[in-house]
């Protein structure tokens, strides 16, 4: 009887099938209960009476699988007519403890104790005394009660599994989705860092080349292969992000073991400033930093970044400017990057800014473990000071 389950409590309603298959196998039982009386020469001249009861337990059954309790109700008091409803009760109180809470479960048993005592008392079974046909009863019903709670206990425990598999899958999902964003934001940010420095210094020449007509050849010549070569080195840097999305669309790259294209660090710092001045800034250091090779490399690669955005944004927001650079800082103390210049009058830009390039540069230095300050002075320039860990 195990299979009503298929009928569980959430879908009180039964399939056509489960239904005819449920009241064929009841019929079948209540028809070999009446045969077996009859054999046994128990049934009498009750036979007609007892056939009626079973035809009407059966004739119940979709009345039990749409109404359990009320069902195995009227098939408890039809067990008290006769044994011929025995099984359908039987049945009903299974089902009721598979598919209804404990206290109605019990509530049912007790009305087929009940009934099945008074079936015992004015028609007794043959061979056993009334106490232990009353025993076998009570145990039977507390039997049916069990059966029915430990499917139950076994149906909430599958269903919490599935939920908690369902629940683990979004959550990876959601890991992986988030995963994925971070990985986009940090490319994001990679070619911020790197095409817009490349492509200010390929505008400020190209702008040179525009307005100074009347300039020697060798310059003019000069300007157009700074122009050239900051075209290449930046469609070199942006073949490197499209490769990083092409071969490792999940983010699994590490930025510090890439041998063919290693990141910036300290040290390459003198060479970034060589650029800016090389394309007519005005770039004053002072790094104070005595051994830049001994930076850890992501406290080196966040200083680079730093400076590179600043150089960036003078260009852009401060041509013709100077910019003084200050290093400074040691192992235990932090390092400390000091960036100063000033504020330009108002007029167009050589290149138009997107407005998130401090966002970015914040959100890098926090992720390094550092902190990032920018404001106007009241001197009238534009400050930008960084302080990165460096652990002792």
């Amino acid at each position: 009887m195990v299979g009503l389950t298929s009928c569980d409590a959430e879908r009180p309603r039964c399939s056509g099938r489960a239904t005819a298959l449920i009241v064929v196998l009841v019929a079948v039982l209540v028809a070999l209960n009446v045969c077996g009386r009859y054999h046994a020469g128990r049934a009498g001249d009750m036979l007609g009476f007892e056939a009626a009861v079973g035809v009407a337990g059966v004739a119940l059954m979709p009345l039990l699988l749409r109404r359990p309790v009320i069902g195995a109700l009227a098939l408890a008091a039809l067990a008290a007519l006769s044994p011929a409803a025995t099984p359908p009760s039987t049945v009903g109180t299974l089902y009721v403890a598979q598919s209804r809470r404990l206290p109605a479960a019990l509530g049912v048993a007790a009305a087929g104790v009940a009934a099945h005592a008074i079936q015992g008392w004015w028609r007794p079974p043959s061979g056993l005394s009334y106490a232990w046909w009353l025993l076998l009863v009570v145990v039977g019903h507390a039997a049916l009660v069990a059966v029915g709670a430990l499917v139950q206990a076994r149906r909430a425990l599958v269903a919490s599994l599935r939920e908690r598999a369902r629940r683990a899958e979004a959550e990876q999902g959601r890991r992986v989705a988030e995963a994925r964003a971070a990985e986009r934001t940090r490319i994001a940010r990679e070619m911020h860092d790197v095409l817009a420095h490349r492509l200010s210094l390929v505008a400020t020449y190209a702008g040179a080349l525009e307005y100074r007509l009347d300039a020697p050849p060798e310059q003019i010549a000069h300007a157009a292969g700074v122009v050239r070569a900051g075209v290449h080195q930046a469609l070199d840097e942006l073949r490197q992000v499209i490769g990083v999305l092409r071969d490792d669309p999940h983010g699994t790259r590490d930025d510090d073991h890439d041998a063919d294209h290693p990141q910036p660090v300290l040290t390459d710092l003198p060479r970034l400033i060589d650029e800016s001045r090389g394309a007519g800034a005005q770039v004053l250091l002072d790094d104070r930093v005595a051994e830049p090779a001994a930076v850890p490399g992501g406290a080196g690669r966040t200083a680079y970044r730093i400076v590179q955005e600043a150089l960036t944004n003078a260009r852009k927001h401060a041509a013709g400017q100077p910019v003084r650079i200050a290093l400074d800082g040691g192992p235990g103390s932090g390092l400390v990057v000091d960036i100063r210049n000033p504020l330009a009058p108002a007029g167009p830009s050589i290149a138009p800014g997107s407005g998130t390039g401090l966002v970015g540069l914040t959100e890098r230095v926090q992720l390094a473990g550092g902190r990032l300050d920018h404001e106007v002075t009241p001197a009238g320039e534009f400050r930008l000071r960084a302080l990165l860990p460096w652990p002792a």
